[in-house]
């Protein structure tokens, strides 16, 4: 995971789409968890960029409900 996703690529999808990413994001975030817990993660950063990531994809999944 490189890059973190943009709130505008995330508004383009569909609520399905949107419940699809936020599963891979909660699994790559939790092997992340598990690569620190084993000393085998070296770039930290990854786990705070995965987090904000599950923050902006749930934040637009809930503008997405809200505005139905």
């Amino acid at each position: 995971m490189a890059k973190s996703i943009k709130a505008a690529d995330l508004r383009a999808k569909s609520e399905a789409d949107l419940g699809k990413e936020l599963t891979e994001l909660y699994r790559a975030h939790f092997n992340l968890r598990m690569q620190k817990a084993t000393q085998q993660l070296h770039n930290t950063s990854q786990l705070g960029r995965t987090r904000r990531d599950i923050a902006r994809a749930l934040t637009v999944l809930k503008q997405k409900a809200t505005a139905q």
